[in-house]
């Protein structure tokens, strides 16, 4: 490194990496990301995708992301405004200059801005030479020609030499921060450990890229931002449809019960799928249906048999998934659903993120069909929901739906890798053999749980299916006061389940001006405003609901114990019109974003300035 640039220290920093689809922004940013972890830094993610698999080339539409935010504390998301951003091709700048913080540094391939390009862009002139991005520190590198250069000597044709332009970007960002190349170059070798031709081509453009960052002296500051101090233990850069499924995983050698999986792929909860078919050494039953209905119809027959069962589904495979779902709840069999949330209605935006399924979790079934519902709100804690899931649903003998979005799914953050031994108890009701008392519908008496009894076991042979039962012995019944009866206890075991959940936690004092409250993926961004503000002597708290059906026992005195409440959410008010009908005497605002997008904290905390102006006297 130049003797003439000055190393400025961080404590924290936003990058992005932003291109055509193809460039492998993705790679890019996932690789920067894990030696950032590697070298210490705490992180979070945001991969966010074009809904067309192959745009138009150079267009807008066509864009792909990858946002990282780094730092030496503990990071809650992936952040608002760059203080990096890279931009493959004018498009990628055009979409994302204005998430550029004034004075932030971008990175662009300047052979990428061509009369064409840029026309198909919207440019009327070219942004490298109008003194459009003065305000910015602007590094113009070659980067194609200069990736092909480095490769000359290499037995690779031009077609993927120029694919290896994502790796002298990620060279040039990783001089900006004094990454040392060799921790990059061991995620090289792992990733394409197969293909020794182009693990050494790639590794030759990330070396290209850092060298001519230093060597010409094309920064002037460079960065150095500090580990973190973090736990003791073992981490890893975590995405949450990778957690959830590690969770499942953990809930299935915890309770004994073996672990089987009924999906059909869909954006963007494929990747547990996927996850989960690579774990069949460890006895994890895994089926690709052909359709929705198959899966959680297959997932049923496993649950019945004695398996922890699970489906996975985003928004519109969840819908189809609903008689399902009613069958699993007259049953009162555990099944554990994921619903990884996408934007909506219908197909929607597959690719981007939205809160737009709660609604559908809480009542989208026909009859009164209670099912637990739960949401994670960080890729890490991914895991343990989905291993609370899992626990509830086997101990309470009843469906539970545990909601995710692709935010989570997608991004990731680090996560300390627990002992299985560590965790709570699973303790499924399983039925004795030869249980002479054994009734299919007999309950335990504080929890109204049935016991589960598996096909086979001698003396406990019993009918389910998805007509109304009797209560204790399970026959078939139309009676009108025994239907009422076996509804009023199915909703009432589901309440139940409030008598083993965490009381609600507030972020602040337990009284204020300003209540905010959130559920889901939300929370990082929400609870980074609410940090600031209350460190500027407001009196503001943060209430972070995981658990939605039931809620916390303490909720109504938790809602309560502010002036004023507002909900904040990714879509058009759904839990607040759940609260409202919940808590009719209180009096709730609402602040929503319906863009495919994250909360941004600048918003958040301008939004919550203006609520707490209006208490003024």
């Amino acid at each position: 490194m130049s003797t003439t640039i000055k190393v400025r220290e961080k404590d924290s920093a936003v990058i992005k990496f932003a291109g055509d689809s193809g460039d492998g922004m993705q790679l890019a940013g996932s690789i920067f990301s894990d030696a950032s972890a590697v070298l210490g830094n705490d992180l979070f993610t945001f991969p966010d995708y074009p809904a067309e698999i192959r745009a138009p080339h150079n267009t807008l539409a066509g864009v792909s992301g990858f946002q990282v935010q780094i730092g030496k504390e503990k990071i809650f998301f992936s952040g608002d405004m760059c203080d990096v951003l890279v931009a493959m091709n004018p498009a990628s700048l055009k979409t994302n200059l204005k998430w550029v913080k004034p004075g932030g540094t971008i990175i662009v391939d300047s052979d990428a801005f061509k009369e064409k390009a840029l026309e198909k862009s919207g440019y009327q002139s070219n942004p490298l030479e109008d003194g459009s991005l003065d305000i910015y520190s602007l590094i113009k590198a070659p980067v194609t020609s200069l990736t092909q250069k480095s490769l000359a000597g290499s037995n690779v044709g031009a077609r993927i030499a120029e694919r290896c332009r994502n790796m002298f970007a990620v060279g040039i960002v990783s001089y900006l921060f004094s990454h040392d190349l060799e921790t990059t170059f061991k995620f090289l070798e792992k990733k394409f450990r197969h293909n020794p031709v182009i693990l050494e081509v790639n590794k030759t453009a990330l070396s290209a890229g850092y060298h001519y960052t230093g060597g010409n002296e094309s920064a002037d500051v460079v960065y150095r931002i500090p580990a973190a101090a973090l736990k003791k233990g073992t981490y890893r850069n975590i995405s949450g449809n990778v957690a959830t499924a590690w969770g499942l995983l953990a809930a299935a050698e915890r309770s004994g019960r073996p672990l089987f999986l009924g999906s059909y792929p869909i954006t963007p909860a494929t990747e547990i799928l996927m996850e989960l078919s690579a774990c069949k050494g460890l006895g994890v039953k895994v089926f690709q249906a052909e359709d929705e209905i198959a899966g959680i119809c297959s997932t049923i027959g496993a649950s019945f048999t004695g398996s922890l069962a699970v489906t996975t589904t985003s928004g519109p495979g969840l819908s189809l998934k609903s008689e399902a779902i009613g069958l699993a709840v007259m049953t009162e069999l555990p099944l554990v659903i994921v619903n990884v949330q996408r934007a909506g209605p219908s197909t929607g935006m597959p690719t981007k993120s939205e809160q737009s399924d709660l609604l559908q979790a809480l009542y989208g079934r026909n009859g009164e069909c209670p099912v637990i519902v739960m949401s994670a709100s960080t890729p890490a804690n991914c895991f343990y929901y989905a291993y609370e899931a899992a626990k509830i649903s086997m101990e309470h003998m009843t469906p539970v739906i545990l909601l995710t979005d692709g935010y989570l799914g997608n991004g990731s953050e680090l996560f300390r890798i627990p002992r299985v031994s560590e965790l709570p108890e699973i303790n499924p009701p399983l039925a004795s053999a030869n249980d002479a008392t054994y009734k299919p519908y007999k309950r335990d008496a504080e929890t109204l749980v049935r016991q589960w009894a598996l096909p086979g076991t001698e003396g406990l042979r019993h009918r389910v299916g998805g007509l109304e039962k009797t209560d204790i012995h399970g026959e078939v019944s139309t009676d009108p006061h025994n239907h009422q009866m076996m509804i009023k206890i199915r909703e009432e075991k589901v309440q139940k389940v409030a008598d083993h959940l965490p009381l609600q936690k507030i972020l602040g004092n337990s009284t204020g001006d300003l209540l905010v409250v959130s559920w889901g993926g939300t929370e990082g961004s929400i609870k980074t405003a609410v940090r600031e503000m209350q460190k500027n002597g407001k009196k503001i708290g943060h209430a972070h609901f995981n658990h939605i059906l039931p809620l916390p026992l303490n909720t109504k005195n938790i809602l309560e114990s502010y002036r004023r409440v507002v909900v904040c959410e990714l879509n058009n008010g759904q839990f607040v019109k759940y609260l409202r009908s919940e808590f009719p005497g209180i009096t709730f605002l609402q602040y929503n974003k319906i863009q495919g997008l994250p909360f941004f904290t600048a918003e958040l905390i301008e939004k919550f300035d203006q609520l707490l102006n209006d208490l003024q006297p």
